[in-house]
């Protein structure tokens, strides 16, 4: 080991332990859930996606979409992670695209965190009766007077209660919005919605001009997610059809950093725990890299040690 390749090592070493990124709120950091994200090729060498499963009507196009439905009359597809989306807080990214030559069109697609994963039924292409969160992007109205189509709602099902299809969901939901334009639209489109439990529920839209949020909704106290529940999506089409595409799925873990110095609401002790932190946080990068140089030292050391006594071995045998 030569002492040049020291600093190499203090960069990875940094470079691994500031991974997360800041996600708008200073005090929020987020980490990349690669379970649960999926970009383009989709899927790997064999032909199959290490992270996610897929079927019913669902296509993949390698070098562009996971088409859920074509625009031909009822299909039915989806799309679910293998593994529990198991973060306690947690944001994901969705961009897709809901096309069509028609000028009538149906259904819609649903994006879900549930227990049940990849069963298909007849909410969006998926089961009802479910448990957990379903957030359902409808082009087709039913029965819902006064309200724009495409309506996007978020339900939350027990396992009991059933989505009301023909009025449009409207005793089950939770939070919603009108989006229309959000069907054949110019810019890409895309969803992100954010969960922190027990606290907050916001779902924003891209739709209008890129790099353009719309706030669909933003709630406090959202009922709970059950513990072991897959992220997924669906579609269905009917007598009328769509395209249904995912383009990208990206899912971030969030986590509150400290707050160096309390806050001007927090009390005497608070801020002085705070700041004992603060301190503490500090004294531990200190300490993380001087064991990085330790140690580097101590290989650095042990093979110089090494080369010296194999030097005198070997003069020693002639």
């Amino acid at each position: 080991m030569r002492w040049s390749s020291l600093p190499a090592a203090l960069v990875a070493a940094l470079a691994w332990t500031t991974n997360a990124q800041s996600d708008g709120n200073e005090n929020i950091k987020s980490v990349s859930l690669r379970t649960h994200t999926l970009v383009q090729p989709y899927l790997d060498s064999d032909m199959a996606s290490r992270w996610f499963d897929f079927g019913g009507d669902t296509v993949i196009r390698t070098d562009s979409h996971v088409r859920l439905t074509s625009d031909r009359p009822s299909q039915s597809g989806w799309l679910f992670s293998r593994v529990p989306l198991t973060a306690t807080n947690w944001e994901v990214e969705v961009e897709f695209k809901v096309s069509g030559r028609n000028q009538l069109y149906g259904d819609g697609f649903a994006m879900w965190v549930t227990r049940q994963r990849g069963v298909q039924g007849n909410v969006f292409g998926h089961t009802d009766n479910f448990e957990g969160l379903g957030v359902f992007v409808d082009t087709y109205k039913n029965n819902r007077p006064g309200v724009v189509f495409p309506y996007v709602m978020a339900m939350f099902g027990d396992g009991q209660t059933s989505y009301d299809k023909n009025n449009d969901g409207k005793a089950s939901e939770f939070a919603g919005c009108s989006a229309r334009g959000i069907r054949n639209a110019n810019q890409p489109t895309k969803l992100r919605l954010t969960y922190f439990q027990d606290k907050q529920l916001k779902l924003e839209l891209q739709y209008k001009n890129e790099n353009d949020w719309q706030l669909c909704f933003d709630a406090d106290s959202p009922p709970a997610i059950p513990n072991i529940a897959y992220l997924g999506f669906s579609a269905e089409t009917g007598e009328l059809s769509d395209n249904h595409d995912i383009i990208s799925v990206r899912a971030k873990n969030l986590y509150n950093s400290p707050i160096v110095g309390g806050s001007s609401k927090s009390t005497p002790g608070n801020k002085n725990k705070s700041t004992s932190r603060a301190k503490q946080g500090g004294g531990g990068w200190m300490w993380f890299l001087a064991k990085i140089v330790l140690f580097g030292m101590a290989v650095g050391g042990a093979y110089a040690g090494w080369v010296a006594y194999r030097s005198r071995s070997k003069s020693h045998r002639f």
